[in-house]
């Protein structure tokens, strides 16, 4: 049995953290369109724009990594921070009745998951 074989990076498409947030960002945006209408400008938004925003910082982060593989980290960073803010909104969905229990947990985890990509994309990214 060989070494694992390097797939190269050439998009940040490539990156299986930015097509695990991308999915998911897609599934959080349909959920919310479900939300009550009071909700839609409040909770609702806030969700879709925070989900969106993990996928677009790594998107921007990777544009400027050849120059400066430190604003790609920062981006990265940035994009940890969307996905902890996801799980607080989660909660309130659970709590607000607007989730099921089983959904928001299930992409507590996701978040949590992606959190870890990016924490170790950040690590081994040179």
């Amino acid at each position: 049995m060989g070494a694992p074989r390097m797939t190269t990076v050439r998009s940040f498409r490539d990156l299986d953290v930015y097509q695990r947030a991308y999915r998911l960002s897609l599934d959080i945006h349909r959920a919310t369109l479900e939300f009550p209408k009071m909700e839609q400008f409040a909770l609702a938004d806030q969700m879709r724009r925070g989900s969106k925003s993990i996928c677009a910082n790594i998107a921007e982060g990777f544009a400027k990594q050849r120059a400066s593989p430190a604003e790609f980290r920062r981006y990265l960073m940035i994009g940890v921070g969307s996905s902890d803010e996801m799980k607080v909104w989660l909660d309130y969905s659970r709590d607000l009745g607007y989730l099921e229990a089983t959904q928001a947990e299930e992409w507590q985890g996701e978040y949590a998951r992606i959190s870890r990509m990016l924490h170790g994309l950040i690590e081994s990214w040179s």
